[in-house]
């Protein structure tokens, strides 16, 4: 293992250059979308691991000595895991599929939905209860980077990057691609993984006077906002598993679940506002750059819900089916709207494409 990572430290630019070829080369795969699909998501969900693990690889560069020697991270981050999890997600969906059928793989999408819970929840606390960075696929370290979008671009130069996180592989990011400047936009707004974590979590937790505060006292000490702060990172946290399982209990066709999510969302939203406009009055809470991204990012990620059933049998399809009519006349601008009303139909199938989680 010490051997491999040696070696991606040596040829990181080279490391990259694969994993922006093979990102491309996933999507020109056949029957991306069949219902024989196991062996395809296998390889994109073992690649993706091997581009999250690679990453983490680089980022503990910066953390060894000042000898020039590279220490090896005493503990693996919680970010790392939640990506991990993601990375694996939709495979799980399409196993589950196929082996238990549409209605019985809610079970194991419920599970997976928990299990990032539980690991949001240990990221949450292990920060010391500040904003999750990308549903805490990126450390919070309090810190401001003005160049974040240029060390992404120059870490991740892949050409089909929705930008939801640096990670190729990561599976909004492939959905999203499909949703094109929206993913893009949505992306750049938020901070580098790997590189940035690794630096600043060994630099804060290895600190002797760095503690984490209990729950009880970030109460305290902030107030009514600490709590509406609270409140509204839990409603983020628990969206999208209380999601899954309304789809669980009423089916994916039932309005009940979109609504439900909807309102968890809004209600956050609503929080994320005040607390946000108390920050401006009051100094409980401080609002860093990359935490006010996150909260445009979190806004962005409302389009979801034009691509969540029912709302998208019902009215968002018809719309793509109108605009693939009046532009496929068109030379060339017509048949790239049809493969991209295909591309953006075959992932709106796929909850872990649009779940938004």
């Amino acid at each position: 293992m010490e051997a491999y990572k040696r070696w991606v430290r040596r040829n990181r630019d080279y490391v990259h250059s694969l994993e922006s070829l093979a990102s491309g080369l996933t999507w020109l795969l056949p029957e991306r979308f069949s219902h024989s699909e196991i062996g395809l998501e296998a390889v994109t969900s073992i690649l993706g691991i091997f581009t999250s693990v690679n990453e983490h690889i680089l980022g503990t560069t910066a953390t060894g000595p000042r000898t020039g020697q590279v220490a090896a991270s005493s503990s693996v981050p919680y970010s790392l895991y939640i990506t991990l999890l993601k990375d694996l997600e939709t495979l799980v969906e399409v196993v589950a599929q196929q082996l238990y059928g549409e209605d019985m793989k809610w079970n194991l999408i419920s599970i997976t939905e928990a299990a990032k819970v539980l690991l949001r929840l240990a990221a949450l606390r292990g920060s010391g209860y500040k904003m999750l960075l990308h549903g805490g696929e990126n450390v919070n370290d309090g810190t401001d980077t003005d160049n974040s979008n240029a060390n992404r671009n120059e870490s991740h130069p892949h050409g089909v990057s929705v930008a939801l996180r640096n990670n190729p592989w990561n599976l909004e990011g492939r959905a999203l691609s499909a949703l094109s400047k929206f993913g893009e936009n949505a992306r750049s707004i938020s901070g580098p993984t790997w590189l940035r974590t690794a630096q600043h979590q060994h630099a804060i937790f290895d600190s002797p006077i760095y503690s984490k505060p209990s729950l009880s006292s970030f109460l305290s000490e902030k107030g009514l906002q600490g709590g509406l702060f609270f409140t509204a990172e839990m409603m983020l946290i628990l969206r999208p598993l209380i999601y899954v399982l309304m789809i669980r209990r009423y089916g994916s066709r039932s309005w009940f679940p979109w609504l439900a999510s909807l309102s968890v969302d809004l209600v956050g939203n609503v929080l994320n506002l005040y607390y946000t406009f108390m920050s401006q009055n009051t100094n409980a809470i401080h609002l860093s750059k990359n935490e006010k991204n996150e909260l445009k990012r979190r806004k962005l990620l409302w389009a979801f819900y034009l691509m969540r059933d029912p709302f998208f049998t019902k009215y968002t399809r018809q719309r793509l089916d109108g605009a693939q009519k009046l532009l496929e006349p068109v030379p060339v601008v017509g048949f790239l709207t049809e493969k991209l009303v295909e591309l953006l139909i075959g992932a709106q199938t796929r909850y872990t494409y649009m779940s938004g989680s």
